[in-house]
């Protein structure tokens, strides 16, 4: 057999598997490199605390020598408070590679995956680049996840369901006795995959771990970017059953958290009343704009996150645009809505300057959703 070469190849590229060339891709803020204020990537306004910063500069100093092979001090650090076995828990480069890694486990060509819609804009990336199928519930009328609904949506083929709680962008929240309520609909051969990347802005007083030991299914997401203020380190981590866990580092990459990325999530693990002052100064700061939009008749989802979600509809661009022109930089979702990432007063400022140069805005929003905190 010959095999053609230089310019007697045929120009035919290597094309990829069927599904990838229509998959979704990630947005992007408009003009974000240009603006004063950042408040479309949900990224914390607080940098790292000098302790944290040490750290990353010392493991810097390490960079030639390969991390731990799963993240393993990191691991360690966060079951021990969590009370959980090490064995239950795995490191990644933030929760999103946690989920990449749990769908290209658990769910391939003809299998179906169920979340909530809108939700995170990864979710239909990362469903079909493992070759499965997208069931996507659409939210309420308050923009809060149709339990019911994705329960009901549940089939024979449905390999995990996912739930987003804070909901990223609408920011509300699936409260616990609603989420055992649906841990109980759904088949124990179903995975469950809990989300929880916006968890500390909720103020929770229950930790949710606890939940593994009578649902085996269920995997929790969390991560250091948002809360922790780590977005540009990558660092997360999952808590499953055993059993999930065994099966995930089996299919896992090696060396999966950098690192200075351990070191100074370790650091930041141990410097629980500093993220504390910090969520309580963007929940702050979360309220208060909640109250001014409600003063200006517009009325939003109540939110669990470090942002809002101005459900703006076909006025979403519009909105965008004001904003730009304000120097902040938002998230708009086309015909849908704004998400506002929180940070300090001028910022929140420069939105409701934005806000209030979009004649109608009030009255293109119809959801009838509950006023805010405090309002």
């Amino acid at each position: 057999m010959s095999v053609q070469t230089g310019a007697s190849r045929p120009a035919a590229a290597p094309q990829p598997r069927p599904g990838i060339t229509s998959l979704p891709g990630y947005s992007r803020s408009a003009a974000k490199a240009t603006v004063r204020w950042i408040a479309s990537s949900n990224e914390s306004p607080v940098p790292p605390s000098p302790a944290v910063l040490e750290a990353i500069a010392a493991a810097g100093k390490g960079a030639n020598r390969y991390p731990s092979l799963a993240g393993d001090e990191l691991v360690a650090t966060v079951a021990a408070r969590l009370g959980l076995d090490p064995g239950q828990m795995l490191a990644g480069a933030g929760s999103l590679a946690l989920l990449q890694l749990l769908l290209s486990t658990y769910a391939g060509p003809g299998d179906e995956v169920i979340y909530a819609w809108r939700s995170y804009e990864a979710y239909p990336i990362l469903v079909g680049a493992a070759g499965a199928a997208a069931v996507e519930i659409p939210l309420d009328a308050a923009a809060r996840h149709d339990l019911d609904a994705m329960a009901a949506a549940v089939t024979e083929a449905t390999r995990a369901v996912i739930v987003c709680s804070p909901n990223n962008p609408t920011g509300t929240v699936v409260d616990r006795g609603e989420l055992v309520g649906f841990l109980h609909r759904v088949p124990p051969h179903v995975l469950v995959v809990l989300d929880e990347a916006y968890r500390e802005f909720t103020l929770p007083g229950d930790e949710g771990v606890g939940l593994l030991a009578d649902f085996p299914n269920l995997a929790i997401l969390r991560t250091f970017s948002k809360a922790y203020g780590l977005a540009g380190l990558r660092a997360g981590y999952l808590a499953a059953s055993a059993d999930i866990a065994a099966n995930l580092r089996r299919a896992a990459l090696p060396f999966p958290v950098s690192r200075v990325a351990v070191a100074a999530a370790v650091v930041a693990w141990a410097e629980p009343d500093r993220m504390a002052a910090t969520v309580a100064q963007i929940v702050a700061e979360r309220d208060y704009l909640a109250a001014r939009l409600h003063d200006r008749g517009i009325r939003v989802p109540r939110s669990g996150g470090n942002f809002l979600w101005i459900p703006a509809g076909p006025r979403a661009r519009e909105l965008e645009a004001a904003c730009l022109d304000q120097s902040v930089s938002v998230r708009a979702f086309d015909g849908e809505g704004v998400r506002v990432t929180l940070g300090g007063r001028e910022a929140t400022a420069a939105v409701l300057a934005a806000v209030d140069t979009v004649p109608g805005l009030a009255a293109a929003i119809q959801n009838p959703l509950p006023a805010p905190a405090g309002a």
